[in-house]
């Protein structure tokens, strides 16, 4: 069985191939995609797309969630309707993209760092495909986490989570972590919190963090982690082998799916076993439970 990682951005050709495999011959899919990257407008809403293609609003979020979805754009709510967001590198390709869409020749050959071609006069094509053994990719829980292993004796919480400000979250997860180093908040930074202290399966492993403040107040997506929405992809870029997104509040599952497709581009790529899952408004209001002296 072959696994689809084309999802990491340090393989540019890898993004562009998944593209226009996503949008393929689908004529309404293209419209949308087109809709979405035309012109300087980074946000538009199915009311402006659905007047640029002259779809219907159904078809419109169909197309639109499963470009979505498969991570072309970003998904967000303005002036009281579902809107899609640009994504800067697609933005960039998108005549690339747009044109290997209409020649299924061009595309088999596009090499990518999965798949990739070597064509030469007396040289046959040469196709290398990475096999579902060589990605090793867990979905984890805090209850899973040695080191927040008092949280298992505080198995839920009720009523609504209570915020903390991030930095006095960040603060007692270094503590119950026993982490002394110091971690500067910037706007281009991979993650809030980067440290070798956390156990896991009886062993040390270096873990990646994106701690989200608890300013904002709706059901977390992809599209609303980092100003680009693009949060989790520096997440992933982290040198770590395990990666904890927080939040206050409920964690859309579409944040859960981009994470499993950069975890095993990860895994792929870099030949590491890799951990991923999030801690959201019940589980983080756990932690604090267990760990009532560290806030």
């Amino acid at each position: 069985m072959v696994q689809n990682v084309s999802d990491v951005r340090s393989s540019p050709n890898d993004q562009i191939a998944h593209a226009a495999k996503v949008i393929g011959k689908s004529k309404h899919r293209n419209a949308v995609f087109r809709a979405i990257y035309r012109g300087k407008k980074r946000i538009k809403t199915v009311a402006e797309i659905r007047k640029a293609t002259g779809l219907r609003r159904m078809r419109v979020l169909q197309e639109g969630g499963k470009l979505f979805k498969n991570l072309l754009v970003g998904q967000l709510k303005q002036d009281g309707d579902t809107a899609y967001q640009k994504d800067s590198f697609y933005d960039a390709q998108k005549n690339k993209i747009l044109a290997l869409t209409h020649n299924a020749k061009k595309l088999a050959t596009f090499p990518t760092r999965v798949t990739p071609r070597f064509i030469a006069s007396n040289i046959p094509l040469v196709q290398i495909r990475m096999p579902q053994k060589l990605i090793r990719t867990h979905l984890i829980t805090i209850d899973d986490v040695d080191s927040f292993s008092k949280v298992r004796k505080h198995p839920g919480m009720n009523g609504k989570p209570t915020p903390m400000l991030e930095a006095k979250f960040k603060e007692g997860i270094k503590r119950i972590l026993h982490e002394k180093g110091r971690f500067k908040d910037w706007g281009g930074e991979r993650n809030d919190l980067l440290t070798t202290r956390l156990w896991l399966k009886g062993k040390r492993r270096a873990t990646a963090f994106a701690l989200k403040g608890k300013g904002l107040r709706r059901k977390l997506t992809p599209a609303l982690m980092g100003k680009n929405g693009d949060q989790i992809q520096r997440l992933f870029s982290s040198p770590a082998q395990v990666f904890l997104v927080q939040y206050w509040d409920q964690i859309d599952e579409s944040v859960l799916e981009q994470m499993g497709a950069f975890a095993k581009a990860k895994s792929a790529v870099e030949g590491k076993e890799i951990w991923y899952g999030v801690i959201d408004g019940n589980d983080s209001n756990r932690i604090i439970k267990a760990y009532p002296s560290v806030f």
